[in-house]
């Protein structure tokens, strides 16, 4: 009996010879890049990008801080007119800028007051319900 020539050997029954497969050929990646930037310049910046970091982070929130504390000192200096305020039994004279911001002090420490109370209450739940689980 002749044997025909089919499209190849039958893939029930294996390879016919003992060579290995070859590994499958993965496209490289397509990179764009700027005009002007070398392959060896792109790859030196994607290895050396180091992205968002605490450090940058520090130095954005030094540098939004400077320049507030810069308007805040000449929205003072703007503000230079003598006011005189009443505390209870207390009379003392400042000037507007230098009472505004000590306002502003006085009602940012009583929110991180009442901040802190909550976060001793959450400490406090979050304790309790450890020490019963276990």
């Amino acid at each position: 009996m002749a044997q025909t020539e089919g499209p190849g050997p039958d893939p029930r029954h294996g390879p016919t010879d003992n060579t290995p497969d070859p590994a499958p050929v993965t496209p490289e990646p397509v990179v764009e890049r700027e005009p002007g930037v070398t392959p060896e310049q792109a790859a030196l910046d994607r290895h050396t990008s180091l992205g968002h970091t605490k450090a940058a982070a520090t130095w954005t929130g030094l540098v939004i801080g400077a320049l507030v504390l810069v308007l805040l000192l000449v929205f003072i200096l703007q503000n230079l007119d003598q006011v005189t305020l009443n505390l209870f039994l207390w009379e003392f004279s400042l000037p507007l800028g230098v009472s505004l911001l000590l306002a502003a002090i006085a009602g940012a420490l009583i929110m991180a007051l009442a901040g802190g109370v909550r976060i001793v209450q959450i400490r406090r739940v979050a304790k309790r319900s450890r020490s019963a689980a276990h």
